[in-house]
């Protein structure tokens, strides 16, 4: 078992020692029915050729995939949001191991729908040393087949938990990707790819980096 799978499952523990049973019921039957829409095979697929994006950084400087790819491989990691404990413990991890994906010469850039003052919060938070870009309204994500409309019977728990959606993307319709990470490399094709619509299942970092 990986170290962030180990996390993953100490937060598990954690979080079901905590959280009522209707909860974490509810959360399970929206992953099953996240499951039912087949989200794996109708996005975006290994070999395909990733769509260009121009996205604005925790500072609101616009990044530009023409140029990021010009110079080599990039691994995209689109995550929910910085209230997410299961994001935060995978773009800690990748940290982590940034060393090693620059080692392999390729760059990490984390993707999610929250506003970039809210990434900024993060990444200082976490002394996070790469680019973490805001997708607004998931247009980018809904290019590659990954957002999902949160369902009607799950929203009143995440406002429970304080989770306020509105406020972290700045727009009501309750939106997310499901957690990807893509390998892109110079000529924009897709190597790798990993997704599930489990948010508890996270990337296996080390079968990352070998891929690279």
């Amino acid at each position: 078992m990986n170290t962030l799978a180990k996390h993953i499952e100490d937060l598990n523990q954690e979080l079901s020692s905590q959280l009522p049973q209707e909860i974490l019921n509810t959360f399970g039957k929206s992953i099953e029915d996240l499951k039912t829409k087949r989200m794996e095979e109708n996005s975006i697929q290994i070999g395909d050729q990733m769509p260009e994006f121009s996205l604005p950084n925790a500072l609101g400087t616009i990044i530009n995939s023409e140029e990021i790819f010009k110079n080599g491989k990039v691994i995209l990691a689109f995550y929910r949001g910085s209230w997410c404990p299961y994001c935060n413990l995978e773009l800690k991890f990748l940290q982590d191991k940034l060393s090693q994906i620059k080692d392999k010469g390729a760059r990490l850039i984390a993707i999610s729908p929250q506003t970039p003052d809210h990434s900024l919060n993060m990444t200082e938070k976490n002394n996070l040393e790469f680019e973490v870009l805001t997708d607004f309204d998931n247009r980018f994500a809904k290019k590659l087949g990954i957002a999902f409309r949160l369902q009607d019977f799950v929203l009143p728990y995440y406002k429970g938990l304080g989770i306020d959606l509105s406020d972290f993307n700045k727009n009501n319709d309750n939106i997310l990707p499901v957690p990807a990470v893509f390998v892109v490399n110079e000529n924009k094709v897709i190597t790798y790819k990993f997704l599930d619509v489990n948010y508890m299942n996270r990337v296996d970092v080390e079968e990352l980096i070998e891929a690279l």
